[in-house]
C-alpha cells in the first residue's frame, strides 16, 4: 500500500470526522458517499477508503456493485 501524504492524511481525517459526525452508523449510501466527497473537495475512492476503515458500508450502490441492503 503506498502511502499517504500529508495532504492525503489531512483529508483522511477530515473524512472520518464527517462520517462520524454525520451519524453513520454502520452504512451509508452510496449517493451521500459521493455527495461527502464533493463536499469536502476528495476523491469518491478516499471516502470509500476511510469507510472501509471505519467498517461502514457503502449500500444503495448506483453502479449496483453493491447490494441494496
Amino acid at each position: 500500500m503506498q502511502r499517504s501524504t500529508g495532504m492525503e492524511q489531512a483529508d483522511q481525517e477530515r473524512i472520518k470526522r464527517a462520517l462520524l459526525e454525520g451519524n453513520v452508523k454502520g452504512a451509508i449510501d452510496c449517493a451521500r458517499a459521493i455527495a461527502l466527497a464533493s463536499e469536502l473537495d476528495v476523491p469518491v475512492r478516499q471516502v470509500g477508503e476511510v469507510a472501509d476503515e471505519l467498517g461502514v458500508k457503502i449500500v444503495r450502490c448506483q453502479l449496483g456493485c453493491f447490494g441494496w441492503n
